[in-house]
């Protein structure tokens, strides 16, 4: 008759799940009546430094569409951006990704 051992305690044991990545949370801009769309533009590339392409796009976006993703990424972070933007005088809200 063989007896086994216990695992040595350094021994990990695999999980058939793999850890879960942390929830990805996005900065959006909404469309105001207020603002002039250089205005946007110039606050997109002055606060997040998007060049002018890609800070008239999202301009764009705003005032198209309603609304625009500016940044994803931790929710503090998306928090701390939401902040900034109302300082500009934009109006900015955090959402988890995918909603």
């Amino acid at each position: 008759m063989s007896i086994m051992a216990a695992p040595a305690l350094d021994e990990r044991i695999e999980l058939d799940e793999a850890p879960t990545a942390p929830a990805v949370w996005q900065t959006v801009v909404w469309n105001d009546p207020v603002n002039l769309m250089s205005y946007v533009a110039r606050v997109f590339r002055t606060y997040f430094g998007f060049d002018r392409a890609k800070a008239e796009r999202l301009m764009l976006a705003v005032h198209e569409q309603g609304h625009a993703v500016v940044a994803e990424g931790p929710r503090e972070q998306m928090e701390m951006h939401a902040q900034a933007l109302h300082e500009y005088a934009l109006w900015a809200t955090v959402r988890k990704a995918g909603e």
